[in-house]
């Protein structure tokens, strides 16, 4: 990233804003990957079967999916600090109150992870938000990396700690306590440094400010233009309500970049949009079942030490933040300085991506026999999958930069809709098939492949409305 420092000490505000986001992803997934060790605890104390486990994960998503769009549509509207801290307060809130939840019933505790997931809803289309209004089209892919590989980092860095945690005197409950106590300590932090958009933040440089405006503008010129292609130059025409919304290719947008009005009908209508909202969908259901289901996969078919469970399930997320970053700066360059064409980079790393976590997949299914070989076979398969970032998580500002949080809002409800029904499913087809993984294994595969057919069909590669 170009950083600029015309002041001694001046710290670009910028990398303020991302770190503080990347902070945010880790505490956010750390709740989704410590439930994965925690249950283990839970489910020997309370005796719970699979289709119960199934449920509980599940539940989370459940309230996820609610508030996807309505997040990125009002964060788009009014800017990611007062949404994404709101959203923040209401994640803490509820994940103090899980192991009250959990001592009471089974239900109080399903409906409070569903209330924790509708606190975190709003949270990466705020991230969507706030990138692609902060940092200039040529650093887009290196900030939304960090920020994705950093939920990898948060799955990493809670599993092992969950671990200790759960095996401590302390016991299960310590997990959502230390990881509630850190969100409300990120929260205080954003409330004084967070900023939705950079012409509204009062200690920003006049230099960074005009780098970030002047790089946005040239973003649809006639000389950068041939890096954006996906088929025709042209833009579609909406109503005429609309109309205020598309950007002229020789157009210098200097207004604000909250919008007016959405353009419901004109977004739902391209192929680029569905792109990603089915490249979600397909691509969920195997990332949360390993997300949720990995770990009891060790513990449960490798008999493994259940306080050896957080380390095994932890190296492929770390391959996956290390790999992922290194995959963006490599996708960055071959666009802004080999000058590829976007569609062809972005196509590239989706299949890069996906068949190394399917080949990887059917590898542990036949080949693996013990934890250790699992854990490195899926290493490897993580760091091929963290390419997927680098197309699936970022096309959204590639076609709509403007509209960046609520494209992603729509293509993770639909991921939120596979997590929900797939997780909950998987317990399920344990049960009945008395803990046969392979039959989750190739379903995962299947779902992998689809998400490639889909998003290298479909993916576009030129702003089509800002």
């Amino acid at each position: 990233m170009a950083l600029i420092f015309k002041r001694s000490g001046y710290i670009p505000k910028r990398i303020i804003i991302i770190l503080l986001c990347i902070l945010a992803c880790i505490i956010c997934y750390s709740d989704r990957s410590n439930m994965s060790i925690a249950i283990i605890y839970m489910a020997k104390e309370f005796n719970w079967s699979h289709n119960t486990q199934g449920l509980v994960s599940s539940s989370f998503y459940f309230g996820y999916i609610t508030t996807q769009i309505i997040g990125g549509a009002l964060t788009d509207k009014f800017g990611g600090k007062r949404i994404l801290g709101i959203a923040f307060a209401t994640r803490t809130l509820f994940t103090l109150l899980t192991p009250i939840a959990a001592r009471i019933n089974i239900y109080c505790l399903i409906l409070c992870r569903i209330c924790l997931g509708i606190g975190e809803g709003p949270v990466y289309p705020c991230f969507l938000s706030l990138t692609s209004k902060w940092f200039p089209p040529e650093e887009r892919t290196r900030a939304v990396t960090a920020v994705n590989v950093s939920n990898l980092i948060g799955m990493a860095i809670a599993m092992p700690i969950s671990n200790l945690l759960g095996s401590s005197q302390f016991g299960w409950e310590s997990i959502f306590l230390v990881f509630a106590v850190i969100g409300f300590i990120w929260s205080i932090i954003w409330h004084f440094y967070g900023g939705s958009d950079p012409r509204d933040y009062s200690e920003i440089s006049k230099e960074e400010l005009d780098w970030i405006l002047k790089s946005k503008s040239t973003i649809c010129s006639d000389d950068n233009f041939d890096h954006y292609q996906s088929g025709s130059r042209e833009y579609s025409t909406i109503d005429d309500e609309e109309n205020d919304l598309l950007i002229q290719t020789d157009q210098i947008s200097s207004r604000p970049l909250y919008i007016r009005k959405i353009p419901w009908k004109f977004i739902l209508s391209r192929r680029e949009v569905w792109a990603i909202m089915l490249g979600h969908f397909f691509n969920s259901w195997g990332y949360f079942i390993l997300l949720n289901w990995l770990p009891i996969f060790y513990y449960e078919y490798f008999d493994t030490d259940i306080n050896r469970v957080g380390y095994y399930t932890a190296l492929p997320y770390i391959s996956y933040g290390i790999v992922g970053y290194m995959g963006s700066c490599i996708c960055d360059y071959a666009i802004h300085q080999l000058n590829f064409h976007v569609l062809t980079v972005r196509r590239t790393a989706n299949i890069i991506g996906t068949l190394g976590i399917t080949i990887s997949i059917l590898f542990i299914t036949y080949l693996a026999k013990t934890s250790f070989e699992t854990s490195l076979i899926m290493t490897i398969g993580f760091a091929l999958y963290s390419f997927v970032i680098s197309s699936l998580c970022v096309s959204q500002m590639d076609i709509a930069p403007k509209y960046a949080g609520l494209i992603f809002a729509l293509g993770n409800t639909c991921a939120m809709v596979q997590a929900f029904f797939g997780v909950a499913l998987t317990g399920w087809i344990l049960e009945v098939t008395n803990n046969n993984w392979s039959v989750i294994w190739w379903l995962c595969s299947l779902f992998y492949i689809l998400e490639t057919i889909f998003f290298v069909s479909w993916a576009g590669g030129e702003v089509i409305i800002d």
